[in-house]
């Protein structure tokens, strides 16, 4: 990203407030990303992130819960619901949320998919890889809060753990170093 010269900058701020509101609101409304951002900070405030976890997680439990044709379909959702993951946490700074949703989001695939867990072969390879890829860099993130939230995600961490070792995703999350426990 490009920095404005000292003269620029200065000459920005001398313009007069009107036409530094206008292009302000220009430039603002050139940005999708900002945009919500500032809506989300400024019109909903945090009193709107339960309810935008909330709809995250009716969005994990659905699609996850339904019949999938392949794995490799399966694995179109799963990364297509960790895209949204992903960017509830850009708008909104939630990490914790992204953590807990993450979490969510790969026990359901655990426990609605099986038979789509139960073997390490061809066709379910790309979609174990990836559930044993984002689950170690899950905990990472996890590890990385503040030490107050680990008591509450370590339920659910360690449900996550349990299943991923008792399915065919084991050997590739010993290949990562993903711990059989997590937390306190």
């Amino acid at each position: 990203m490009p920095t404005l010269s000292p003269d620029l900058r200065k000459a920005l701020l001398n313009l007069p407030q009107k036409e530094k509101d206008q292009l302000l609101t220009r430039l603002v409304s050139q940005d999708a990303v900002l945009t919500e951002q500032l809506a989300y900070r400024l019109l909903e405030g945090p009193d709107a992130l339960e309810d935008r976890r909330q709809a995250l997680r009716t969005q994990i439990d659905d699609p996850v819960r339904g019949f999938h044709q392949t794995p490799n379909d399966l694995l179109v959702i799963v990364r297509q619901l960790q895209a949204r993951i992903g960017y509830h946490a850009r708008i909104t700074g939630d990490t914790l949320g992204e953590v807990e949703l993450t979490v969510r989001l790969l026990s359901r695939v655990f426990e609605h998919q099986p038979a789509c867990v139960a073997r390490l072969h061809g066709p379910t390879q790309p979609l174990l890889q990836h559930l044993a890829k984002r689950t170690h860099d899950v905990l990472r993130q996890a590890d990385k809060l503040h030490p107050d939230y680990h008591i509450e995600l370590a339920p659910p961490v360690n449900e996550l753990l349990e299943r991923l070792w008792q399915s065919a995703v084991a050997p590739l999350a010993r290949e990562l170093g993903v711990p059989r426990q997590w937390g306190v």
